[in-house]
């Protein structure tokens, strides 16, 4: 008698057993909830100098403050802010960009977070701050 389909089925399930068994944990997406978000003037030490990413135009250096709502029980790492700035008019502070910064460490609950801005020194204010979101890893990415 052939046993040679038995042997195949056989290994081919041990391997799959053994790839089931020892995977790694998944490091996943965790969505953060960002809320009470308000902005103030950087202090001068910080604003001194300020100019926006094209290096040409003075700015106006704000940081902006809120608190992060992580529901997991897991730290969670490396989590990019995502927003939308206005200015007085309605207009897009920073025009085709909405990740903001990141968060290095987020434990589990709820804990205070501040981002440092800069924006055109033309721009009107008050600003106005919508969307905000974050998303971060619950094991370490990047060492």
């Amino acid at each position: 008698m052939d046993f040679r389909p038995i042997k195949v089925i056989f290994i081919s399930c041990l391997i799959s057993v053994c790839f089931w068994v020892f995977t790694p944990p998944a490091v996943a997406l965790t969505q953060i909830r960002l809320f009470d978000i308000s902005y103030n003037d950087c202090p001068p030490e910080l604003a001194q100098g300020a100019v926006i990413s094209s290096g040409s135009a003075a700015a106006k250096c704000f940081i902006v403050t809120g608190k992060a709502e992580n529901a997991t029980y897991k730290t969670v790492y490396d989590a990019d802010i995502f927003g939308r700035i206005y200015d007085a008019n309605n207009d897009s502070v920073l025009q085709n960009r909405t990740r903001l910064g990141s968060i290095a460490e987020i434990p589990p609950g709820i804990s205070d977070f501040e981002l440092r801005i800069s924006v055109p020194a033309n721009q009107p204010t008050p600003l106005k701050l919508k969307q905000f979101k974050a998303a971060g890893f619950s094991g370490q990415v990047r060492k």
